[in-house]
């Protein structure tokens, strides 16, 4: 993912939830709706959370230190950690405790028309940035699915943001729909029922993001096809006879480290190795430009001739 595309996505993302946000709060105090308050403490979540990932992208791009010599590009994986779990305890947690307080309360509502309103302002909001995040994405996910999409990216920032995005659509629809019954029925219980349902939704895809951020926290290798192509380019050195075994690990989304134990053969002399050595890495580096940490170690061959 390219770090404009990402960076973006977020922008469009947060100008439209503090939009949302002061529009959602306003409509709350007119309507005293416990799905306005649940939507607009989303809303506040969700622009937190897109301040984090910014933060996130700025703090990866430090030079490496003494104290971390492969740099910070991980810290990326963070901060979108973070955001699932700021999400789970402020936007899911939040909400499914002011459903089940208002089940409880049967608190009146007041002018549900204001509340009709913001979240349909709100709804045509959120779906330019959700078509934001869309389009950005599709620039790098190439003949992914969706769901592949997001468990394979190597870049959370995309998948974060299309998945918030969602999930305030969703949670906007939930929302009109409690506050369009307890407007129909004069029952506020749908409110409340609306609230629960935002609740939910909210903890499912934090929860996703969780799983997702803490595998890449713990350190992913490049997929399959990148590993094939960094094979590919160390057997057509001349001087390698074939990989041994070879290691990657994710540095950031765009800093790929390779370690490898390659052949060479038996008469070889130090020289040639080294040689051959140095042309593998330029030629890792040309098929895999984030491979930009390259450890080979050469070996002799050992493979019982036919």
């Amino acid at each position: 993912m390219s770090a404009s595309g990402g960076t973006k996505a977020i922008v469009a993302a947060l100008a439209a939830n503090l939009a949302i946000a002061v529009a959602k709060f306003v409509a709350f105090v007119f309507t005293g709706s416990s799905s306005m308050l649940a939507e607009s403490i989303h809303s506040v979540a969700d622009s937190g959370n897109q301040a984090l990932l910014l933060i996130g992208g700025k703090r990866a791009q430090r030079e490496r230190t003494k104290e971390h010599p492969f740099g910070y590009g991980r810290e990326r994986y963070f901060y979108a950690f973070v955001v699932a779990v700021v999400l789970f305890t402020i936007g899911s947690a939040f909400s499914i405790y002011e459903g089940i307080h208002k089940l409880g309360s049967h608190e009146p509502l007041g002018n549900l028309s204001w509340a009709i309103g913001v979240l349909i302002f709100a709804i045509i909001a959120e779906s330019f940035s959700f078509r934001t995040a869309i389009k950005e994405s599709n620039l790098v996910r190439g003949n992914q699915g969706w769901v592949e999409f997001i468990r394979r990216s190597k870049s959370p920032e995309l998948p974060v943001i299309v998945l918030e995005d969602l999930g305030a659509l969703l949670g906007l629809i939930f929302a009109l729909f409690g506050v369009s019954m307890a407007a129909i029925t004069g029952d506020p219980v749908w409110d409340a029922v609306g609230t629960l349902m935002i609740g939910v939704l909210l903890g499912i895809i934090a929860i996703i993001l969780a799983i997702e951020t803490k595998s890449l926290l713990l350190g992913e290798g490049a997929s399959p096809d990148v590993e094939q192509q960094i094979r590919s380019a160390l057997e057509n050195a001349p001087e390698v006879t074939r990989v041994i075994h070879m290691r990657t690990l994710h540095l950031g989304p765009e800093e790929l480290l390779v370690a490898a134990k390659i052949a060479v053969e038996h008469d070889d002399t130090a020289a040639e190795v080294a040689r051959g050595i140095d042309e593998a890495e330029q030629r890792i580096r040309a098929a895999v430009p984030i491979a930009r940490v390259i450890y080979l170690e050469p070996d002799l061959d050992r493979t019982p001739s036919a």
